[in-house]
C-alpha cells in the first residue's frame, strides 16, 4: 500500500494511486479487454508498460511525439475483470499498467523503451516511490518475439552500462490481456492538477522526464 512520506497534515489529504482516503469507484463495465478498445487509426500499434502509479506513466507517454494516447489499466495478472480496489489493495496478481497507442512511422518501439526506462527507477523491486507492492512493479509486456528481444537487449545493455549500482529489476513478460481502468483514472494527471498526489509525485516525475528528453516531446508540451 501507499508509503507516506509527507507531513501528517499532508497525509490526511493525500490522494494516491492506492490511498485508502480516495473514493473507490468500482464499475466492471469499464474493465474491458484490449480487444474491445477502439483505436482511431489503423496504422497505430499498441505497447504495454508498468512502472508504478499509472497516472504518472500515462502522463509521461502522452507527452511524447508519436504517441496518440495512453490508457490506464491493469495487466500482468491472472484474474479477470480486476478493479482498482482489488489491484490497489494487492488482492490480484496484476500491476497498474498503460496501453500506449503509437504511430510506428513517428516513433519506434526502441524509442518507447528509452522513454520507459528513462522515466522511472528500473532497479526498484516491486514499486516506485512512494508506492510499493507488486501492483507497482516495473514490467514490460511484449506483444511478439521482436518486442521481447528488444526489451531484453535494452535491459542487458543497461545492466552492463554501470549506470545503476543495483541490477535492473524490470520484468519482461509475454502480453496476454489488458483491462482498462475505471473511467475516472483516465488522463488523471491532466484533469486533476490540484490533487496532492499529482502535485507531489506525478507532476515532478513528468517534469524530470521532460527535462531529460526534450527532443522527444510533442510541440505543445
Amino acid at each position: 500500500m501507499k508509503q507516506m512520506f509527507f507531513s501528517f497534515s499532508t497525509i490526511i489529504i493525500l490522494f494516491a494511486c492506492s490511498s485508502n482516503t480516495e473514493p473507490i469507484i468500482s464499475d466492471n463495465n469499464t474493465n474491458i479487454s484490449v480487444s474491445e478498445t477502439k483505436v482511431e487509426a489503423d496504422n497505430l500499434k499498441k505497447a504495454y508498460f508498468a512502472s508504478g502509479c499509472f497516472w504518472c506513466v500515462e502522463a509521461v507517454f502522452e507527452s511524447v511525439e508519436g504517441v496518440k494516447e495512453a490508457v490506464s489499466g491493469y495487466s500482468g495478472g491472472k484474474e479477470a475483470n480486476p478493479t482498482y480496489e482489488d489491484v490497489g489493495y494487492g488482492r490480484t496478481t496484476h500491476a497498474e499498467a498503460v496501453e500506449v497507442h503509437y504511430d510506428p512511422d513517428v516513433i519506434s518501439y526502441s524509442t518507447l523503451l528509452e522513454v520507459y526506462y528513462g522515466s522511472h527507477d528500473p532497479t526498484t523491486v516491486n514499486g516506485q516511490r512512494p508506492d510499493f507492492g507488486s501492483q507497482y512493479r516495473s514490467m514490460i509486456l511484449c506483444n511478439n518475439d521482436e518486442e521481447f528481444r528488444l526489451a531484453n537487449d535494452f535491459k542487458k545493455k543497461l545492466d552492463a552500462s554501470g549506470l545503476y549500482s543495483n541490477p535492473v529489476a524490470t520484468e519482461i513478460v509475454r502480453f496476454t490481456k489488458f483491462w482498462k481502468a475505471e473511467d475516472y483514472h483516465q488522463n488523471y494527471e491532466r484533469l486533476n492538477p490540484n490533487n496532492s498526489y499529482v502535485r507531489n509525485v506525478s507532476i515532478p516525475r513528468l517534469k524530470r522526464f521532460k527535462k531529460k528528453f526534450p527532443h522527444l516531446l510533442k510541440k505543445n508540451h
